[in-house]
């Protein structure tokens, strides 16, 4: 089982919940306040009757057995005072026989409960997406790191055993010591210091073998293990002369043609954070432009479309490349993506835009998680953003 940890959702986590679980899965999201006494009251009671919903759903169609352990594991949530306390402004949890999971969102959520035989994820891809998603690289010439942040938060990547300094990098080729590295005054914004360097001998003239080596196996490295997977953009954060090199033989076309241009040992998490989310904002606006123009310029070519059927056709051959899905629109009834269809539910079984019956699935949301598992790009978008009027639009690889 995976402990919950009221933390900010990354893309890891997305994949982790698109991953086969044992059913019966509960999505829960709320809204949730900052302040007292809304927080401690309000919130809580909100939670359990969600819960109660749940339950009742769960006993229509799960054996007692199955039905118990998954409660257990959300209800202590309820009658936790600290956890209420230190509020968001959403709630999303999920959980099932074999995972919990929960986050503490920074933007609102609508309500929405789910029980199914998998987790609803529409409105998480929404969380992620809104706050301008990125992925960061803070580059020095003795190592590098990386994190996943927004505008609120900034948090590092596992690279998952991939060398990240240029000893464990380069190896027995590295050559031998000729720095050591003391902290000075020099920096950005009050008391920040920044490293300086001192020379030890000779063979200059293998520092800038030595740092091209180095940034190629980084390079490779963050493509690989990083930017294929998350298809964030990805800020490179580094002296000047350092994002000119590193530019110069990057290979990752995530990699934002705007950066931090600033030693990041220099900055605080804070700054680093801030400076990071100044150059990578306009990139956000300008790419949806692109995207929507380029989503017009497909369907006069007949290589984009609206139609719910057809998306889910495409799905199946494999041919959706980016799926525009409307935020706050749930429409009744399932997708098989492997099969191309949609199922259409009966109406009434929703009131107010909600499902009564909280087994109902969305289509939208099916559309999305098969996307995201065929690893195309799943953009959520306010429904007057939305080139289409069906609830979802896909622009094909071919």
């Amino acid at each position: 089982m995976t402990q919950a940890s009221a933390m900010q959702p990354t893309t890891a986590d997305l994949r982790a919940l698109l991953a086969p679980h044992e059913p019966p899965c509960i999505s829960l999201y709320e809204p949730t306040h900052h302040s007292y006494p809304a927080s401690s009251q309000e919130d809580p009671a909100r939670y359990r009757n969600l819960l109660h919903r749940a339950e009742e759903s769960l006993r229509k169609r799960y054996p007692a057995r199955l039905v118990r352990p998954v409660l257990e594991k959300l209800e202590r949530f309820g009658a936790d005072t600290d956890f209420w306390i230190q509020a968001a402004a959403g709630l999303a949890v999920f959980g099932s026989a074999d995972d919990l999971r929960v986050f503490k969102l920074q933007r609102p959520v609508p309500e929405l409960l789910s029980v199914a035989d998998r987790f609803q994820i529409k409105p998480l891809v929404r969380s992620i997406q809104r706050n301008g998603r990125y992925q960061l690289l803070a580059l020095t010439l003795s190592e590098a790191k990386l994190y996943e942040g927004t505008r609120d938060i900034l948090e590092p990547v596992d690279l998952e055993g991939g060398p990240t300094t240029i000893a464990a990098a380069l190896g027995p080729e590295l050559t031998e010591p000729y720095t050591k590295v003391t902290r000075g005054p020099a920096g950005t914004g009050a008391g920040a210091k920044t490293p300086m360097h001192h020379g030890q001998g000779g063979r200059k003239d293998e520092r800038p073998v030595d740092r091209e080596r180095f940034f190629r196996v980084i390079d490779r490295q963050i493509l690989e293990r990083a930017s294929k997977i998350s298809r964030l953009p990805l800020v490179l954060a580094a002296l000047p002369e350092h994002q000119t090199h590193f530019r110069a033989l990057s290979h990752n076309p995530f990699l934002a043609a705007t950066g931090v241009q600033v030693n990041p040992l220099a900055l605080t998490p804070g700054e680093l954070r801030d400076a990071a989310w100044h150059a990578i904002e306009p990139h956000f606006a300008e790419r949806l432009e692109k995207l929507l123009d380029t989503y017009g310029r497909a369907r006069a070519h007949r290589r984009a479309t609206s139609r719910l059927e057809d998306i889910a056709a495409g799905m199946a051959q494999g041919r959706v490349g980016t799926l525009l899905v409307e935020a706050d629109r749930r429409i009744p009834g399932s997708v098989d993506a492997d099969q191309g269809t949609v199922t259409i539910a009966i109406a009434d079984g929703w009131v107010n835009g909600a499902a009564a019956d909280v087994r109902v699935s969305d289509v939208l949301d099916d559309l999305a998680e098969a996307a995201l598992l065929r690893r195309a790009e799943v953009i959520v978008l306010e429904g007057d953003r939305m080139p289409s009027t069906t609830g979802a639009a896909a622009i094909f690889r071919y």
